[in-house]
């Protein structure tokens, strides 16, 4: 087994916090999408965000691969929940490779402790997956920048105090004229837009941020001007990782969702379980949940290993996206009339599944990344 001693104490620790804490709310979250607060100060006490921020720089220090436990444990309790632990984990990896010491120093700590509440904004109206569309800009003057343009669809824009904003320092330069700017969400210029409501995930709030004339001091540019693209490629694939093992923890609760069902619900006097149709589904769905976890430890093990992981990170996120979507669909199937009425997890599951198909790159684009890995690298493995 691959899996250390420590790799198994976190994930049954961050399996027990989602049984405990996360699993017996998940239904009111989304029923009322409300942020939960009281679980993501909790979250920041036990060590679940910035998985891998260096102990020397605060964190407990742990790989990709304890992250992916991390992930599909909390996301077997509330994908929301898990999207917070994904958040912080790509805001706090930007820190650490790319900010400077006054910056770790003002913004680290108190994220990972979960003081501070994040957002990455990227995505405006006309860029999505094709971010060379962004229209955000950021001019120099005598004292920082001046920071003007909109997002939308951002991650804890209703809540989070610090945002993460891809903008443009140089409309002519392409890929190589954005930057990421630290913007304090709370200062003067900066507008949040309504609460958007979502079809799934809903207590992970969602929604638009409007810059006017926002004042940033000269040491808001994380990194290097004109990098900022590059900056957030660098951490795509942990982040595709973590999306993936989010699909795998969705699917795994629908599949104990459904297995227990299956034993309890009778028809024609015998349980559903003993029905050849009804194991076929349970098969198929259990099949699939282990062949995504091991494409999803393996995407995570090459990150780990600092190989080449861009192929692996995809073909996790997309097979794992694509199957969590088709098997919470089983799970409601198993279920049968019970399982498309609220209040039912398996409903709320196959809801929460389909983003990931979405965020973090479409499984299109997943596909349009391996094609090109295998034209440029070669099919042997």
């Amino acid at each position: 087994m691959y899996l250390t001693e420590t790799h198994l104490q976190v994930r049954d620790m961050a399996r027990s916090f989602a049984n405990d804490v996360v699993r017996p709310v998940a239904e009111a979250l989304d029923r009322d999408e409300r942020f939960p607060n009281e679980i993501y100060e909790q979250m920041g006490e036990l060590g679940l965000f910035g998985i891998g921020v260096p102990e020397t720089m605060g964190g407990p220090g742990f790989d990709t691969l304890t992250y992916a436990l991390v992930m599909e444990e909390l996301s077997r309790g509330y994908a929301s929940i898990a999207d917070q632990c994904g958040l912080v984990e790509l805001i706090s990896t930007l820190l650490v490779r790319h900010g400077t010491e006054s910056q770790r120093g003002g913004w680290l700590d108190d994220v990972i402790a979960a003081k501070t509440k994040v957002a990455y904004c990227i995505t405006e109206p006309e860029a999505g997956t094709d971010v060379s569309g962004i229209r955000t800009e950021a001019k120099r003057d005598s004292d920082g920048w001046v920071l003007n343009g909109g997002k939308i669809w951002i991650h804890n824009a209703p809540v989070a105090d610090v945002g993460f904003v891809l903008a443009r320092t140089d409309k002519e330069a392409g890929h190589r004229g954005m930057s990421i700017f630290i913007v304090d969400l709370h200062a003067g210029g900066v507008e949040r837009g309504p609460k958007e409501h979502k079809m799934g995930q809903r207590a992970s709030q969602v929604g638009a941020l409007t810059f006017t004339d926002v004042r940033l001091a000269q040491d808001a540019l994380l990194g290097e001007e004109g990098r900022g693209f590059h900056m957030m490629m660098s951490v795509l694939d942990k982040g595709r990782v973590g999306i993936a093992a989010l699909a795998v923890g969705i699917a795994q609760a629908g599949l104990e969702a459904a297995v227990d069902y299956a034993q309890q619900r009778k028809q024609f006097q015998k349980a559903i379980a003993e029905f050849q149709g009804v194991q076929w589904l349970l098969a198929d769905m259990a099949k699939d949940i282990e062949a995504a976890r091991l494409l999803v430890h393996a995407a995570a093990m090459k990150i780990d290993k600092g190989e080449d992981a861009t192929k692996a990170c995809s073909m996790a996120k997309c097979f794992a996206g694509d199957m969590a979507v088709a098997r919470t669909a089983d799970a409601v199937q198993v279920f049968g009339g019970s399982g498309y009425i609220r209040g039912f997890e398996v409903e709320r599951l196959y809801r929460d599944a389909k983003i990931t198909q979405i965020y973090e790159g479409t499984n299109q684009i997943q596909r349009m990344i391996i094609a090109r890995e295998l034209i440029k690298n070669g099919a042997a493995w």
